[in-house]
């Protein structure tokens, strides 16, 4: 007994790829992958150094998807700025236990990634005359303006930029120095004193 085979039905089973499942993308999850890695490359190689394929690579997606999302490595670079910590952390709460607060942050607590990176993408681009622009434009929307709000007075914005001084000055002294090369007594007596100094600016005058 024999058995007709169709030739072209044979050849279509052969030649034709198996169906892939439809994959449907996940726009959320690839902007944030995007901006993951672009925080990465910006804290450790600066502005300059960064290229979009190389976040691209690292984030696993298409070069061609930053420019869908963000437009360009300076608006990506903005987006970064934006979405890292900002100065409402440090004013939420009762305004007598500033000094409190913030030095706690500073010289305590565990210095959150996010916060660390934010501060080593500033410090490793701004000098990109690009990247100046932009993290100019960020400090005074996110950090000053509101800071200047919140002190008020006639003077705030020059308290305002002392205490970026010594916010900023003791969180590059805690990042270069592994916790200031304190024991705990010391970094208590620490806190303490950076406390005063803080609450003195926001008292004002200056």
């Amino acid at each position: 007994m024999s058995t007709s085979v169709d030739k072209k039905s044979l050849e279509d089973r052969h030649l034709s790829p198996p169906l892939s499942p439809v994959r449907t993308r996940n726009a959320a999850a690839t902007r944030t992958a995007i901006l993951e890695a672009a925080r990465r490359r910006f804290a450790h190689e600066g502005y300059d150094q960064t290229g979009l394929r190389d976040i691209a690579s690292d984030a696993g997606v298409d070069a061609a998807l930053i420019s869908r999302y963000f437009g360009g490595k300076e608006e990506l670079f903005e987006e970064v700025l934006t979405c890292g910590p900002n100065i409402a952390e440090f004013l939420d709460g009762d305004r007598d236990s500033f000094g409190e607060r913030v030095a706690q942050m500073l010289a305590v607590e565990p210095m959150r990634e996010e916060k660390f990176e934010l501060f080593l993408i500033m410090l490793r681009s701004a000098s990109s005359p690009k990247a100046a622009e932009a993290i100019r434009r960020h400090s005074h929307d996110a950090f000053y303006q509101p800071l200047e709000t919140w002190l008020g007075g006639d003077d705030a914005a020059v308290r305002a930029r002392l205490l970026s001084c010594v916010m900023m000055g003791a969180t590059m002294n805690r990042v270069i120095h592994e916790d200031y090369l304190l024991d705990g007594q010391q970094r208590q007596e620490l806190c303490e004193a950076l406390a005063r100094t803080l609450d003195n600016y926001v008292s004002g005058p200056v």
